[in-house]
């Protein structure tokens, strides 16, 4: 059932108004309780967008023509947005193909993890719990370095910490300040900025259809035709969801995408 489907069918039961709230993201434990494997609804989103990822891609190109079928032609294209797109234009070829499996598990890691927050009967993004925006940005973190040290070990950290043409009494302000935005702000952001639209989106998706069931089969009547409405909002903001479930993929490899190109620009 959709998320507006799952709360209509408990209408008739309870017509009150149930606001969404932070416990959205701590559902029950369904399988597994009182292990360290417990299992939520969250998990299997998670699980479920990864099987689906692998199946389409494996199916894609099990059997790769010259000529593509249709199901290829497909998955070529989304191949192509990425390498095209995010790793030759920011990277160069070279560079961009020699990260180019990170920036795609990345963008389509994410984006068929948030798409589960709109999947009638998952009705949550598997990103909406900080685990997966955290060890993708430890990921994106952790590759931001390799490459700077790779391409300059003994230059990287100095060039990052004391750039260059900067007054050496200033060093005492800017230095830490540097610390501070290249290798502990950055990864926070990348964290939160996936995370914080994940669970806006979903509290937005459940306050419109909560108030939907409630003006309906709660209150009815005259307060139907304002059900009518916030269903109409729904319905609008899960497309716009959607939308946020791309664009948060893609701001967040190009983000990935950008600091690499830093760590490997020719003064490092």
């Amino acid at each position: 059932m959709t998320q507006a489907a799952t709360l209509i069918a408990t209408a008739t039961e309870d017509p009150t108004f149930h606001p969404p709230s932070i416990w959205e993201f701590f559902p029950p434990i369904i399988a597994f309780e009182g292990t360290p494997f417990a299992f939520t609804r969250i998990n299997l989103a998670q699980i479920l967008a990864t099987v689906v990822l692998l199946v389409i891609f494996l199916l894609a190109t099990r059997k790769l023509r010259l000529v593509p079928t249709r199901f290829q032609s497909i998955a070529e294209m989304g191949f192509d947005f990425v390498r095209v797109n995010i790793a030759h234009d920011l990277l160069g070829r070279k560079d961009g193909d020699r990260f180019l499996p990170i920036l795609m598990t990345m963008f389509f890691m994410i984006l068929f993890m948030n798409i589960t927050g709109i999947i009638p009967g998952i009705n949550i993004a598997g990103t909406s719990v900080i685990a997966v925006p955290l060890l993708l940005a430890i990921v994106s973190y952790v590759t931001f370095i390799y490459a700077g040290i790779k391409k300059s070990p003994k230059g990287f950290f100095k060039n990052a910490l004391f750039p260059s043409g900067v007054p050496k009494g200033l060093y005492l302000i800017v230095t830490p300040l540097e610390f501070l935005s290249t290798f502990i702000i950055r990864p926070v952001t990348l964290t939160l900025r996936l995370l914080m639209n994940m669970i806006v989106g979903h509290l937005m998706l459940v306050l419109f259809f909560s108030a939907t069931q409630f003006f309906i089969f709660g209150l009815g009547g005259f307060w139907a035709a304002l059900g009518v409405g916030t269903g109409a909002f729904g319905l609008a903001f899960t497309l716009f969801e959607l939308l946020v479930a791309f664009l948060q993929a893609y701001v967040f490899t190009i983000l990935t995408a950008v600091y690499i190109q830093l760590a490997v620009a020719e003064e490092h």
